[in-house]
């Protein structure tokens, strides 16, 4: 029977356990430029079986939050390439995570003050984190949305492609393509944003068309086997909705199956909250969502995420309900999270007044054990 500390192979990037660093925002990429200390803060997680970067935008038009990084300019590239190697050097593997904002965003930090892009012209009831005029951060109301043209789709796909390729080049062992949390991709996926008539809107295999474009682009550049993807089946994240999201999510991992991922990223019930929420009529079945992806093909290893204790996340394992189990508040205040959770040591309280934004301090300053 496997535990949360046995090694396992996604792909083709082997985990030496299976405690997942989650993607967490930390808006410390100024120009949206890695940063010296960001190589410093994921080298010292590096213990993790795997390192999911925070969000990085693929494009300037992706980008929907200050100061978070990129990686579509040479600097960003650059500042990535210092990061892997450092995680490497400590013996870790990290993918980084594939990101496109849609109508998550503001005026101020889209190319030339134009406004968000979206499926549908529906403003989200959702905030973004922007600079005020004296340079401050401060949270405000996401700007209204345009619609996107079905010609500019197939130039957002090519930008996914782009983005995994310079991936790869800067060292990165694959990329987590992020499918969740209200973004462009889910914006599509659910009922709630997606009010187009056309082949990208309506059914629900046409709300799934974009993930599959991003998706089979994505792996024809650099395999499946490096690939993998995060869903949030229900959550209302950046006002994201759906009535009906266990037929709509059961498509989509029947169509992702066939891909040859190396793992499947899922956020359970609402993200940052609740693991037993939901969308819909009915209790969203997990379980079932993982058996559909198994029956259609999907070898993929089964990642969950959502407020998962050492306890809940060995359960999880032992019965098959995941393969590996992420963890990402824990991460921020303890960057030796695997040796505490092996020792059943304390752990440190982070603090949230520096979760966003800031220097070193509530960054790469959090004490290990040693």
């Amino acid at each position: 029977m496997p535990t949360l500390f046995d090694p396992l192979t996604a792909g083709a990037i082997p985990l030496a356990n299976r405690v997942v660093m989650a993607p967490l925002t930390r808006n410390r990429s100024p120009q949206a430029i890695p940063q010296p200390r960001t190589a410093l803060y994921y080298a010292q997680r590096a213990s993790a079986g795997l390192i999911v970067t925070e969000a990085t935008a693929i494009s300037h038009q992706g980008q929907g939050y200050a100061d978070v990084p990129g990686l579509y300019a040479p600097d960003q590239l650059d500042g990535w390439r210092r990061v892997t190697d450092a995680v490497h050097a400590e013996g870790g593997r990290i993918v980084v995570q594939l990101w496109h904002v849609g109508r998550i965003s503001h005026t101020s930090l889209q190319p030339g003050g134009q406004a968000p892009v979206a499926p549908s012209a529906i403003r989200a009831a959702s905030k973004t984190f922007i600079h005020d005029a004296a340079g401050r951060g401060e949270f405000v109301d996401t700007s209204m949305p345009r619609a996107l043209e079905l010609d500019e789709l197939p130039g957002i796909v090519a930008d996914y492609r782009r983005a995994a390729r310079a991936a790869i080049d800067a060292g990165f062992d694959g990329v987590e393509v992020h499918a969740a949390n209200g973004y462009l991709i889910d914006q599509f996926l659910r009922a709630g944003s997606n009010r187009r008539t056309d082949a990208y809107g309506g059914s629900v295999e046409n709300r799934a068309r974009f993930l599959e474009d991003v998706m089979r682009a994505v792996v024809d550049e650099i395999g499946g086997d490096r690939t993998g993807i995060r869903l949030s089946p229900v959550t209302p994240a950046n006002d994201a909705h759906d009535d009906a999201p266990q037929p709509l999510f059961t498509h989509v991992v029947e169509r992702l199956a066939p891909l040859g991922l190396a793992f499947v990223h899922v956020i359970e019930g609402a993200t940052g909250a609740d693991r037993s929420y939901s969308q819909g009529d009915a209790p969203f079945d997990y379980a079932a969502l993982k058996a559909a992806y198994t029956a259609a093909g999907g070898r993929g290893v089964w990642i969950v995420n959502n407020d998962y204790d050492k306890k809940d996340a060995e359960a999880a394992i032992a019965s098959g309900h995941a393969d590996a189990v992420a963890f990402g508040r824990p991460f921020i205040a303890n960057p030796d999270l695997v040796r505490r959770l092996r020792e059943e040591a304390p752990l440190n309280a982070p603090d949230p007044s520096t979760f966003y934004g800031g220097g070193d301090h509530g960054y790469t300053d959090y004490p290990t054990l040693d």
